[in-house]
């Protein structure tokens, strides 16, 4: 050897099935799961409130004139209503 240690980084960067790598996000000392399917949460709620408020903003752009940004705005808010027409059957 020429007095250089030899070191893998890619080895010492892998981490242990289970093991959280430093710096990742936690909530509570628990990773944060993004897409938890057993979790909770008030779709609906939220649907109505962005149904409601893109349907607001389509009828804003439409009144000056913005007709693309209002398809847009209408589009978003078809989206929502599809949510929370399957939440409801």
């Amino acid at each position: 050897m020429n007095g250089k240690r030899s070191s893998n980084r890619n080895l010492r960067a892998r981490t242990k099935p289970g093991e959280q790598r430093r710096g990742a996000p936690r909530e509570n000392g628990q990773p944060i799961r993004r897409h938890d399917a057993g979790r909770p949460r008030a779709v609906f709620a939220n649907a109505q409130r962005n149904y409601e408020r893109y349907v607001a903003l389509a009828r804003d752009a439409a009144s000056l004139g913005d007709l693309i940004e209002a398809e847009n705005c209408y589009q978003h808010a078809e989206h929502y209503f599809r949510v929370m027409r399957e939440r409801a059957s």
